[in-house]
């Protein structure tokens, strides 16, 4: 079963539609590309299972994605990275200076990422806040490294990642999630590689990049490559993210009943 809408229209006492008990809620807290095309956030998808809470991505707009759907950073338990570029990391510094002096966060984070995360994230915070990373937060952060194709069991999920094509310094990856019974792949940032097939099989919903229309990208998709391999691609629902100008021009030219397209504050139960 698939369904979503959009929290302004909601119709609860307190605004936000309750999550059923065996429903897995994704909430797009930003699914923009890196340069605000649209006016969209950068890309952060907010997952809500029966035990956990957990983010894929994480980009510099993530806590203000989060509380524009009403979603407390203090219940995330996990943050997953696809890659170490800033549209889809840097958020973690913001993230970790929130719960040191906004939320007095307490909870332990685990961070999962390529080989470099931690490192990457400690320069990135040292550039933006010096001194802040002599600071002990106020809360354990764990930071996780995944190899490709190794599944990871966190709390109350599992990730698997799959090498794709998009240079960023370490392993850029697709990541397939699994829990509550419901599947979640995610293409990351990535020209078409066949992996994609692989890591979205079955699945319940494939969030999938599509920075540009029917001209080729570097290191992107576009259109005309998930057009292409809609046969291949199993999975229930497909969600379009990461949409450039020309795609964003051209969205009402999709016209396919498993293609959606996303938009920030979209709330997606599975």
């Amino acid at each position: 079963m698939f369904s979503f809408w959009r929290k302004q229209s909601a119709k609860t006492e307190d605004g936000v539609a309750k999550q059923s008990r065996d429903q897995l809620r994704v909430s797009v807290a930003g699914c923009g590309d890196a340069f605000g095309s649209g006016g969209r956030l950068q890309t952060c998808f907010h997952v809500a299972t029966k035990d956990t809470q957990f983010l894929i991505d994480c980009g510099a707009t993530a806590l203000i994605g989060l509380k524009r759907l009403s979603l407390d950073p203090n219940d995330v338990d996990t943050i997953v990275l696809s890659h170490l570029h800033g549209d889809h990391y840097s958020g973690l510094v913001w993230w970790v200076m929130h719960g040191q002096y906004v939320s007095g966060r307490t909870r332990p984070l685990t961070v999962i990422g390529p080989e470099g995360t931690k490192e990457r994230y400690l320069t990135t915070a040292e550039l933006l806040f010096p001194g802040s990373t002599s600071v002990d937060p106020s809360f354990d952060i764990n930071f996780v490294v995944y190899q490709e194709y190794e599944t990871v069991e966190a709390h109350g999920f599992t990730m698997k990642p799959f090498p794709v094509s998009h240079p960023s310094g370490a392993l850029s990856s697709a990541l397939r999630f699994e829990a509550d019974g419901r599947a979640i792949a995610f293409s990351g940032d990535t020209e078409w590689k066949d992996n994609l097939v692989v890591c979205s099989a079955d699945s319940d919903l494939f969030i999938c990049e599509c920075f540009g229309y029917r001209d080729k990208e570097h290191f992107h998709l576009s259109w005309i490559d998930i057009e292409d391999k809609l046969p291949q691609i199993t999975a229930q629902k497909i969600l379009l993210t990461h949409l450039g100008e020309k795609m964003l021009a051209n969205v009402d030219q999709i016209r396919n009943q498993r293609v959606v397209v996303a938009d920030d504050g979209m709330v997606l139960d599975l």
